[in-house]
This record gives C-alpha cells, structure tokens and sequence, in this order.
C-alpha cells in the first residue's frame, strides 16, 4: 500500500470522528455532508483492509484495530498540524537561520560595520555571511539570497538593483610625487604612468579602462604588469603608491575624503557600476529575506 494524499485525507475525517463521537459530528467539524464522511471513511477502510468502526442505527464504537490507529494516528496529525503552524509563521517571524552571499568588498567596506545593527533588531536570527568572488548557484549552495555587484547574468533569479555607484580613477599623493598627475585620461596608455589591472572573476578578463562623460565614451588601452582579482589588494596598493586604480566610489570615499587617494579624473564622471540583490522568487518571500533586503536598500541609500 502507498501513502497517498487520499490516506491523509481519510485519515483526517477519521480522527475528526473519533474527536466528535459520531459522523454527523465529523460533518459539522469539517464542513462536509454526512454521506461524505462516510464515504471518505469507507475508503480509508478499504485501502487499509480493515474495519475501523462498528456501527449499528444507534451506536458506534471504535474495532480494536481503530483504536490502534487512533492512537498511532492522532500524535502524527498534530505533528503536521504544528509543523504547518510554523511554517506559516516562519513567512512573518524574522527568526532561523538566513545564508547571504555577499561580494568581498561591499561585505568589507559597507555590510560589515553595519551588520551589528541588523543582529540586534532581530535576535532570533542566526545570519551567516559568505564572501565569495563569483556568483554560483546560490540555490544549489543553499542561500537565500546575494548581493553582488555587477550586471547579473541571465537566469531565473529576481535581480533588484540596490544602487549605481561611480567609477573613479584615483592614485595617492606619493605616487603622483614621482610621476606627476596626468592630465588627461590617454597619458595612462604606454609607460609612463603605471596601472593596477583588475581581473572580473566572472569572466577571468580585466575590466578595460574606460571614461564616460555624458553620451561621451573613452577606451583606454593600459598595460600594467600588477594584476589583482580582490579589491582589498588593489585599494591597498593603490594607497600605498604603487600606481593608479580604477575604483568604486561606495568604497573608497573614506580614503579620498583622508587625501590617501586623489580623484584624477572629476571632469569624467559619469562611469557607473551596479550592485544588486539576487533572490530565487519575488512570491512568497520569507520574512527573514524581506528584512534583509530592506536593511540593506536602507544602508546603501545611506552609503
């Protein structure tokens, strides 16, 4: 015999019997018609092969194989019952455990010293946060959601964009002490002027250098021998006076507001770069995602 939806069914008007001490009882209980009730429970008796009632036109009384049943049956019902109870629940309370897979350096420089607020509010959540430089599968690795920056490629995730943020060409003062400032973007091609490369760990090529101004594009081509794939290492290069670096705004206000990093380029604003959130679905999203989500849209507005 196989468990099948048409058991459970049946076993649920049989306990509603049992409960009300008669099938008109059951009835009522379940908003079924009396000829219902009895024929789901002649059913369940003949897919188990077993009487379960003994009925006369004035009593019933439980067959020494219904009240097995019941007393094996009832403890399993309301286990289903409370396990559905709190799966309902778990849609509108922020609790259990939440996987995000962040990218290194908004993890870093924007998450990270923001992430204490976010535990208070809600302390019966446990958050695990997993930096990784490339995508994946995040629902084959088992995250609820990530935040990347980046266009997202095509897929079945729900893609929402938290925020564009400006790409910057910078250098720190001892670098522009021995090599001068250039003055415009074309004296970073050939040698004089040394660039820290940045290598997508999406695609495994640099990002070109590029410049936007209005409807106004400008490709660069650079040929620096120090290629880097986290931007930890480059912000860290780059300060120390290695060379020059294309760079997000987002994470590095803090340096040029400090004068450790100097803008090269402000008449050549207009580059941007995406940071989004990717989730599986926009439908029946749980509430421990929605409140990451808006924590997040909330922290980057800031930013």
């Amino acid at each position: 015999m196989t468990f099948d939806e048409r058991i459970l069914n049946g076993m649920s008007v049989f306990a509603a019997v049992v409960d009300g001490g008669s099938f008109a009882a059951a009835s009522e209980a379940l908003d079924m018609s009396p000829p219902g009730v009895s024929r789901a429970i002649a059913r369940l008796e003949a897919r188990l092969g077993v009487r379960l009632f003994d009925r006369t036109t004035r009593a019933m009384h439980l067959t020494d194989e219904g009240r097995r049943l019941h007393a094996q049956v009832m403890p399993l019902l309301a286990g289903l019952e409370e396990a559905a109870t709190q799966a309902a629940q778990g849609a509108h309370a922020v609790r259990g455990r939440l996987r995000v897979h962040v990218d290194p350096l908004f993890s870093h420089h924007v998450l990270g010293p923001r992430i204490g607020e976010f535990m208070a509010a809600y302390p019966q959540l446990r958050v695990e946060l997993a930096t990784r430089d490339q995508l994946g599968d995040i629902v084959a690795d088992g995250f609820d959601l990530a935040v990347r920056f980046g266009e997202p490629p095509v897929s079945s995730l729900v893609a929402r964009k938290l925020l564009d943020t400006r790409i910057l060409t910078v250098a720190s003062p001892a670098y522009l002490q021995r090599h001068g400032t250039p003055r415009e973007p074309r004296e970073l091609e050939g040698d004089r002027h040394i660039c820290i490369e940045f290598r997508d760990p999406a695609s495994g090529r640099t990002f070109p250098w590029e410049f936007h101004r209005k409807r106004k594009r400008l490709a660069i081509a650079t040929s620096g021998r120090l290629i880097v794939n986290d931007g930890g290492t480059m912000h860290g290069a780059c300060v120390a006076g290695y060379g020059v670096a294309q760079v997000m705004a987002l994470c590095t206000e803090h340096w040029l507001a400090s004068g450790q990093l100097v803008e090269l380029f402000p008449d050549w604003p207009d580059e941007r770069f995406p940071l989004y959130a990717l989730y599986p679905s926009r439908h029946q999203l749980t509430a421990k995602v929605r409140a990451f989500l808006d924590f997040v849209v909330a922290i980057t507005a800031e930013a």
